[in-house]
């Protein structure tokens, strides 16, 4: 199958290239696409070496899915040319992810909405994915009413220039900065630009993607996100009120047997989910599983996954491995 990164030089590019190599993709020619200035140079993949060229020589190579990385703007100019030559688009920036007319997939949760036609699919933002990989089964089993989630983000997440920051604070080095504050040793209580209602487009983001990927407008989300200085993944702290009771037990057995969760969960010798642990991994872990003792039917739990994995690569690559396993692209498609 040919395969087409844009956005192949970038933190998350190469991290996709990483995930279709290990996790033997069909890739039987890569045709790795980034901005002018990185054209003719070469990246290595499975031991070959590969020009990089623009997205135009790309679309006329005619790969039969294109996994996008190369941020918003890039995304709403470029993918429409790939899909108006017949070609999948997977995107991972935030360009069409509410857009009524294109599906916003976390294949554990939603693949099965996927058609031949979807020509642009989105990848939901990297703190969304993880949360609705664990609260699809409960949803599946209690019913979800309402959710309140706090999170602590990586710096990964901003990209290369964010991870340069940090370490560059750390060693008391004087560099660009691309946080408005110093990350190093402080937490910051924003992520991505302010909203009309106080609210950041990040915490909007996880509002408003979660109610499009579980498909239930009735869930109610609030949401406060948060730059930390780590590398290896994010973690949230999520509140989960149900419509239903629920037995402690059963939700650890529940969690335990739905695709994709990790279940970590064992205080007594101080087992728990933490990014160093998540790091360079594609499963979602959840653990400090306990009833909240307020309210009735809520549950409060901790969920730790590698942003740039299952956040962002992943994910795309196993929207395109369920593509390609439902014959939704490649040769035997017809549109």
């Amino acid at each position: 199958m040919k395969v087409a990164v844009v956005g192949a030089t970038g933190l998350v590019g190469t991290k996709m290239l990483q995930v279709l190599d290990e996790r033997n993709f069909p890739v039987t020619e890569l045709i790795p696409v980034a901005s002018a200035k990185s054209i003719g140079k070469e990246i290595t993949f499975k031991g070959k070496q590969y020009k990089i060229v623009s997205a135009e020589d790309a679309i006329k190579q005619k790969p039969d899915v294109a996994i996008f990385s190369a941020g918003g703007s890039t995304s709403l100019e470029q993918a429409p040319l790939f899909a108006d030559a017949g070609i999948t688009v997977i995107d991972n920036s935030s360009a069409w992810r509410m857009d009524p007319t294109k599906k916003l997939v976390v294949p554990e949760v939603n693949a099965d909405v996927l058609t031949a036609e979807d020509k642009i699919i989105a990848n939901p933002n990297c703190s969304t994915i993880q949360m609705v990989v664990a609260l699809k089964p409960l949803h599946d089993r209690y019913k979800i009413k309402r959710v309140v989630v706090s999170t602590y983000q990586s710096v990964t997440g901003t990209g290369v220039k964010a991870v340069d920051q940090l370490f560059n604070e750390r060693n008391g080095v004087d560099g660009p900065k691309v946080y408005p504050y110093t990350i190093d040793l402080n937490v910051i209580p924003q992520i991505d630009v302010f909203t009309e209602n106080g609210y950041t487009k990040e915490e909007m983001k996880m509002i408003l993607e979660t109610k499009k990927i579980m498909g239930d407008d009735s869930i109610a989300v609030t949401a406060t996100t948060v730059r930390i200085p780590v590398m290896g993944g994010h973690s949230e702290s999520v509140n989960i009120e149900f419509a239903h009771e629920y037995d402690l037990a059963e939700v650890r057995e529940v969690l335990a047997n739905a695709p994709g969760v990790v279940v970590v969960d064992d205080i007594a010798n101080l087992k728990y989910p933490m990014p160093l642990d998540a790091h360079d991994k594609d499963e979602v872990f959840v653990g400090r599983l306990r009833r909240d003792e307020t309210q009735p039917n809520t549950l409060n739990c901790w969920i730790v996954s590698d942003n740039l994995r299952k956040g962002a690569a992943t994910n795309a690559v196993q929207i395109a491995e369920y593509l390609a396993s439902k014959n939704l692209i490649g040769q035997s498609v017809v549109v």
